[in-house]
C-alpha cells in the first residue's frame, strides 16, 4: 500500500479522510492499550496518533529502552490489528506538557548545549538517537505493510526557532534512516509561525483549539494541499495551584470538530490524555514556574482512567457524519474499586536513611543534578557552617525549582522559583559546627518555549551564606528509583521530610484513585513503582492508581512527604478527584 499527499490525501490512489485521535502510548499502562484504541475505533475514527518521547527511550546516553509501557512497535501492531492507520511524531522535541518536551535531561550536563538547531554536538545526539529509533519504525510504515502513514519531523518548531539549516537537516536524516512515508510538520496557524516551522518537502500542518474556519484559511496561505489539524485542542492541562480543573466548552468544540471536518482532516488532541507517572510532568514560564500536575485528563474525550464521557457522545454523533461507525466490542473488563481507609504502618525519616538511598558526592560549590549524572527527583546538600556565628543572609546561584532548608534538622526558609534568584533574610543563630541541609526538588522542567536550556535543576552556581560563597558540600542525589532500600526501623522525627508505608490486600484488582487528603507535598510509589506527584494546594486531590499495578494478595504503597505534614493514613477512593 501507498499513502500520499496532494491536492488531498491519498490512499492507494483514493482519497482520504484523517480522523484520528492521540493516544500516548507512554502515559497509558500496556494492559489498557487495546481498551482505549477500541474506545477510538467505537467513536469512529480510522487513525490513531502518538508522539514518542526521546527521554524516555534513552534515558542515559546510549542506553534504549523499548519495553513495557515504552514498546511503541507493540502498540503500533495493535493499532494495526484494529483496523487503524498510525501518524508518528518522533520528532526530538514533543512539548506534550512532558519533562523539558521529551529531550533528554542528560543533554544539559554539557557546556554550551544548544537544542533544536544546527549545533553539533545535538545533532550528533538526535542522530544516535535516530539510528536506534528508526530501525524499528522503518518497518511499521504503510509501503512495507505497516499502519504508519505520516512521520513529523519537528514540533511546532516555529514557536521556538527558524533555523532551517537544522529542519533540512533533519528531514534528510530521516530519509537516510528509510523513512519513505510523507512528513509533516505541525506549528500554530499563524503566518510567522508556519514560516519558521517548515521546510520544502514536508506538508504543513497546523495546531489550534478553537476558530476552525479561520485558522483553517490561515494554513490555506500556506499550502496548496490538504488542510489538516495536527492538534485540535478539546481540552486542556492543569497545572499545580490553577484553582481548579480545566474543562472546555463542550458546544462549541463540536461546532468547530463539524468545521473541521468539513473542511480537511483533524487528529483530536487529546483522545485520552492519560497520566504523567513518576517525575514526567513538565512545566510553564510566563513570569513565573507552574508546573503541571499528574494528570493528564486534559478533559479529553476519555477521562484519565479512560471512561466515556459526553463529549465522546457528542462527537461521534458528529463523525458519524462523515464516515460510518463501526459496532466494536470493548474487550477489556475495566472496573473502578474503593479499598478504604489505610493507616500507616511504617515510618522513617529522609535523614535517617540519606545513605541508603544516595552516595554522596563531595566538592567544593555544589552541582547540578545533571552535572552528577541526575536527571529527575529531589537532592540534597549538606554542609558545616563552621566560619559563621548567625545564618544572616542566604542566596542559592543558578539554582532550580524549590529548595527547602534545614539548620541542625529544623526548617529554616523554603524558597521556589524566583525567591531562588534573591537573598533572602534568616537573622538564625548557630551553634558551632551546625549542619545545613538544602533539600531541593526538581518540579519538572519547562516544555515550551525559548527556557529549554535553562532548565538545570538542584543547585549549580552556588551558594551564598551572608555575603560570601560557602564551600565545602557533600551532595547527596534522591532520583528515588530503590525506594525498596528502605530501612523503616531508623529513626523518624515529626514536622520533616520522611517516608510512609502502607500496605492492603487486594482480592480483585481495579482502577482506584488515592486520596492524599491531609498530606502535605510529595510523591506516592505503589509496589515500587512511581504513580507521581501530590501536593496539597491542588487542584488534583487524587492520584489515579491502574489495576494492573496491583498484585493479588499483599500490595504496598509508600508516601515521600517532604513538608513534615502528614495524615494518619490515607483513603483509596472509587473515583478520581481532579478539582
Amino acid at each position: 500500500m501507498r499513502f500520499e499527499v496532494s491536492d488531498t490525501f491519498y490512499l492507494d490512489g483514493a482519497p482520504f479522510q484523517i480522523i484520528s485521535g492521540s493516544i500516548h502510548y507512554f502515559r497509558v499502562v500496556p494492559d489498557y492499550w487495546r481498551d482505549r484504541l477500541e474506545k477510538l475505533k467505537a467513536m469512529g475514527c480510522n487513525t490513531v496518533e502518538t508522539y514518542i518521547p526521546w527521554n524516555l527511550h534513552e534515558p542515559r546516553k546510549g542506553q534504549f529502552r523499548f519495553d513495557g509501557i515504552l514498546d511503541v512497535e507493540r502498540f503500533v501492531r495493535l493499532a494495526q490489528e484494529l483496523g487503524f492507520y498510525v501518524i508518528l511524531r518522533p520528532s526530538p522535541y514533543i512539548c506534550a506538557e512532558w519533562e523539558l518536551g521529551g529531550l533528554p535531561a542528560w543533554l544539559l550536563a554539557e557546556d554550551g548545549m544548544r537544542f533544536r538547531c544546527a549545533y553539533p554536538p545535538f545533532q550528533r545526539h538526535v542522530e544516535d538517537y535516530y539510528r536506534a529509533l528508526m530501525a524499528r519504525l522503518v518497518p511499521l510504515q504503510i509501503d512495507r505493510g505497516g499502519p504508519v502513514i505520516l512521520m513529523q519531523v519537528e514540533n511546532e518548531y516555529g514557536s521556538y526557532g527558524n533555523d532551517k539549516t537544522y529542519l533540512r537537516w533533519l528531514r534528510d536524516l530521516m530519509r537516510a534512516l528509510g523513512v519513505t512515508v510523507p512528513l509533516i510538520t505541525s506549528d500554530g496557524p499563524e503566518a510567522e509561525l508556519q514560516r519558521g516551522g517548515s521546510v520544502e518537502g514536508v506538508w504543513p500542518t497546523a495546531n489550534f483549539g478553537s476558530k476552525a474556519k479561520e485558522r483553517f484559511g490561515m494554513l490555506r496561505r500556506q499550502t496548496t494541499g490538504p488542510l489538516m489539524c495536527t492538534e485540535f485542542w478539546i481540552g486542556w492541562f492543569d497545572y499545580w495551584g490553577n484553582g481548579g480543573h480545566a474543562r472546555g466548552d463542550l458546544e462549541q468544540s463540536v461546532r468547530d470538530l463539524d468545521k473541521l471536518l468539513s473542511m480537511g482532516h483533524v487528529n483530536l488532541y487529546m483522545f485520552e490524555g492519560g497520566t504523567s507517572f513518576g517525575f514526567m510532568n513538565g512545566a510553564n514560564y510566563y513570569g513565573r514556574l507552574t508546573p503541571d500536575v499528574t494528570s493528564y485528563d486534559y478533559d479529553a474525550v476519555l477521562t484519565e482512567d479512560g471512561q466515556i464521557t459526553e463529549k465522546y457522545r457528542q462527537y461521534r454523533e458528529v463523525i458519524g457524519r462523515y464516515r460510518p461507525i463501526p459496532e466494536v466490542e470493548f474487550t477489556t473488563e475495566i472496573r473502578r474499586r474503593g479499598y478504604g481507609y489505610l493507616e500507616v504502618r511504617e515510618k522513617v525519616g529522609l535523614f535517617s536513611v540519606l545513605e541508603d538511598l544516595s552516595a554522596p558526592v563531595e566538592d567544593v560549590h555544589p552541582r547540578s543534578m545533571e552535572r552528577l549524572g541526575q536527571s529527575y527527583g529531589y537532592i540534597l546538600y549538606r554542609t558545616r557552617l563552621d566560619t559563621e556565628e548567625r545564618l544572616e543572609r542566604l542566596r542559592l546561584q543558578k539554582a532550580n525549582d524549590r529548595a527547602q532548608v534545614f539548620v541542625d534538622r529544623r526548617p529554616a526558609v523554603t524558597l521556589y522559583d524566583r525567591e531562588l534568584l534573591d537573598e533572602t533574610e534568616l537573622h538564625i543563630p548557630l551553634t558551632p559546627g551546625a549542619e545545613m541541609d538544602i533539600l531541593v526538588e526538581n518540579m519538572g522542567r519547562v516544555n515550551f518555549g525559548i527556557r529549554l536550556e535553562d532548565q538545570r535543576k538542584g543547585i549549580d552556581g552556588g551558594v551564598a551564606v551572608n555575603g560570601h560563597f560557602h564551600m565545602g558540600w557533600r551532595q547527596y542525589p534522591l532520583p528515588l528509583d530503590n525506594v525498596d532500600r528502605l530501612d523503616f526501623s531508623k529513626g523518624w522525627q515529626e514536622g520533616l521530610p520522611g517516608f510512609y508505608r502502607f500496605t492492603f490486600r487486594v482480592e480483585e484488582a481495579g482502577d482506584t484513585f488515592l486520596d492524599f487528603t491531609g498530606w502535605g507535598k510529595g510523591c506516592a510509589f505503589v509496589n515500587g513503582a512511581n504513580i507521581g506527584r501530590f501536593w496539597e494546594i491542588g487542584p488534583q486531590r487524587r492520584l489515579y492508581l491502574p489495576a494492573p499495578l496491583l498484585r493479588i494478595g499483599e500490595n504496598e504503597i509508600i508516601l515521600f512527604e517532604t513538608e513534615g505534614k502528614t495524615g494518619g493514613g490515607i483513603y483509596l477512593r472509587d473515583e478520581p478527584d481532579l478539582g
